[in-house]
């Protein structure tokens, strides 16, 4: 995967304490504990990672992954025995042009230097190798290297032609957050918004990827979509701590 994916989780079945006045029950979701291999969350179902590999490398673990009963995906990184250990979830099927919108409860830009949750269309075999037809937004400072703790990245269509991505800060907030990109042939449109909303009220940032080139430089097939929680470079958090993040819902507009 390109630097920026994995997953792993574990961790008691009930919901995260949520700011007052939170998110309403997500329809579509079908409670779960953890260790399934598979979940239903916003009306998709998903494939939970069991395995040990990169990004990282990590141990991708399905303890690590829930649904609780207000139908919010849970995601944590957590540690026993000595290991650490992660969370990653993929789509059955493969979703194309469109708007990808997720939403969060929880605090991203606080995270840890080695923490890092992807939510990305990521590519297959069939349709090109690791480091091409990839669209990432990512929470992570990577080890500490950047400031910022938001991160869009375009991988290309085919091998050969470098990524484009573009850095930026996110707005601390309370614990709710609206994260969306727009995917077509010849663009990817990323906006991150503060609260929950549809529309484009409380965005902090945005940016345009919009190539000469996009045939080229912007994936043209449709892909499985990705969510995952990991550590950059297999290394522990720094401050030792075990973490969890929740998405409360993902809604896919097709083109």
């Amino acid at each position: 995967m390109a630097l920026g994916a994995g997953c792993g989780g574990g961790g008691a079945s009930s919901s995260a304490p949520g700011p007052t006045g939170g998110p309403p029950p997500t329809p579509g979701s079908v409670t779960s504990a953890p260790g399934a291999g598979t979940i239903t969350f916003s009306g998709y179902t998903w494939t939970v990672r069991n395995s040990v590999g990169n990004p990282g490398p990590n141990t991708f673990s399905p303890q690590n992954v829930w649904v609780d009963g207000q139908g919010f995906l849970h995601l944590k990184i957590s540690h026993a025995g000595g290991q650490w250990s992660t969370a990653e979830i993929f789509t059955t099927q493969s979703l194309g042009f469109g708007t990808y919108q997720f939403q969060i409860q929880g605090h991203p830009e606080a995270f840890d230097d080695n923490v890092v949750l992807g939510l990305f269309p990521y590519t297959t075999p069939a349709i090109g190798p690791d480091g091409t037809n990839e669209i990432d937004i990512e929470f992570a400072t990577w080890g500490g290297a950047q400031t910022q703790h938001g991160n869009w990245t375009v991988w290309p269509a085919q091998a050969g032609p470098a990524q484009n991505t573009h850095a930026f800060d996110m707005t601390p907030n309370s614990g709710l957050s609206t994260h969306r990109f727009v995917w077509t042939a010849t663009s990817v449109n990323f906006q991150a918004l503060a609260g929950l909303t549809d529309g484009s009220v409380g965005q902090y940032a945005q940016w345009t990827f919009a190539p000469a080139n996009p045939s080229t430089l912007i994936p043209q097939n449709a892909l499985p979509l990705h969510i995952n929680f990991w550590l950059f470079g297999g290394n522990a958090p720094k401050n030792g701590a075990e973490v969890e993040i929740v998405v409360t819902s993902f809604k896919f507009t097709p083109a």
